[in-house]
């Protein structure tokens, strides 16, 4: 499978090729700011898997990653971790929708009250558990 997308202005672009490690919602503090949504919903590729084209703003979000963002839109395009082997991509930047059924959600304390866990997923109070996923002090 093979998978396009970008920024709202289209400078910078994106194409995601195979299936991502895993799909998931975050409704941390960071991500609500990022995206100045109540969540993110993302799908993680291995880096290899993926090619970025275009010029892009970075910001460090954490000591785990860097986001990138298109200097000319704001638009937030993808963030790689810091150890450089995954690629997140947010899933309302691919240009096809609804090819993506996210499988956990993060920081799920922090999820609005008004909004429903999502059914038949896994829910973490922290970051979902894996190399480079495990924060301290943080329980399923």
């Amino acid at each position: 499978m093979k998978l396009e997308g970008g920024c709202a202005c289209g400078a910078v672009r994106f194409v995601a090729e195979g299936t991502p490690w895993r799909v998931g919602l975050c409704h941390c503090m960071t991500c609500r700011k990022l995206g100045g949504s109540v969540f993110n919903a993302f799908a993680i590729y291995p880096r290899a898997a993926v090619r970025m084209t275009g010029t892009t703003a970075i910001w460090r979000s954490s000591e785990r990653g860097r986001q990138h963002f298109c200097p000319a839109c704001g638009g937030q395009v993808f963030a790689l971790d810091a150890g450089g082997d995954e690629a997140e991509l947010p899933l309302g930047a691919f240009d096809e929708p609804d090819r993506f059924r996210p499988t956990y959600e993060g920081f799920v304390g922090r999820r609005e009250s008004w909004l429903p866990p999502l059914p038949g997923v896994r829910q973490y109070a922290g970051n979902r558990e894996g190399p480079g996923r495990t924060e301290p002090g943080t329980t399923e």
